[in-house]
């Protein structure tokens, strides 16, 4: 049982370690999505298949929104496009968001950004527990997050140190401090399911 589990991690790591290298040899502007429903019939079906554009976010980094959902247990949309749905940095009470996010290489203009420069764009989403922040970028929601690195490395700064993470590894970041600091030269894609949590 368990050579099954570790034979079935270590495809799942390769088959994101795979899908990471195909984008990071495009960085395609856009993200191939595909949402399924369930129709007149009972069948299954897809609802949408077609590519969602990255748009520009306030630090030159690429995102785009792929779904949300507004309740927990997760509630479900047969035929409108929830990908609009997304109205503040955390998910609402009881929801979660999919975005992708591009984040470019840092330079060192960030240095001098205000330190709150990215608290304030969560705004009253911030948990109360929590340091001030050490960077302009670091920041911390309400929320459970799950990271999956696509393409590219990063930084991600913690306020008692910083862990590298490249293509294929996976993060949980629970209502934490954190930044994103890609010292590389190439962008970072990286997949996030940001999903509603309790006041830590």
């Amino acid at each position: 049982m368990r050579t099954n589990l570790k034979a079935c991690a270590l495809s799942m790591t390769l088959g994101v370690a795979v899908l990471g290298a195909a984008v990071a040899s495009a960085q395609a502007q856009e993200v191939h999505r595909v949402v399924t429903t369930i129709n007149k019939d009972d069948k299954s079906a897809a609802l949408f298949d077609g590519q969602v554009p990255l748009q520009k976010g306030g630090g030159g980094e690429g995102f785009a929104t792929l779904w949300v959902t507004q309740k927990s247990p997760a509630d479900f949309s047969w035929d409108a496009d929830r990908s609009g749905q997304r109205k503040s940095f955390s998910p609402q009470n009881g929801g979660s968001y999919l975005l992708v996010v591009d984040f470019p290489p840092v330079g060192p203009e960030v240095d001098k950004l205000p330190m709150d420069t990215m608290m304030k764009a969560v705004g009253a989403d911030v948990p109360k527990r929590g340091a001030p922040p050490s960077n302009p970028l670091m920041h911390r929601t309400r929320s459970v997050d799950y990271a999956i690195v696509m393409s590219g490395e990063i930084d991600m700064m913690l306020d008692t140190g910083t862990v590298h993470v490249k293509a294929g590894d996976v993060i949980v970041q629970q209502a934490t401090n954190h930044a994103w600091l890609n010292h590389g030269k190439e962008p970072c894609r990286i997949a996030f399911v940001l999903t509603d949590s309790q006041e830590p």
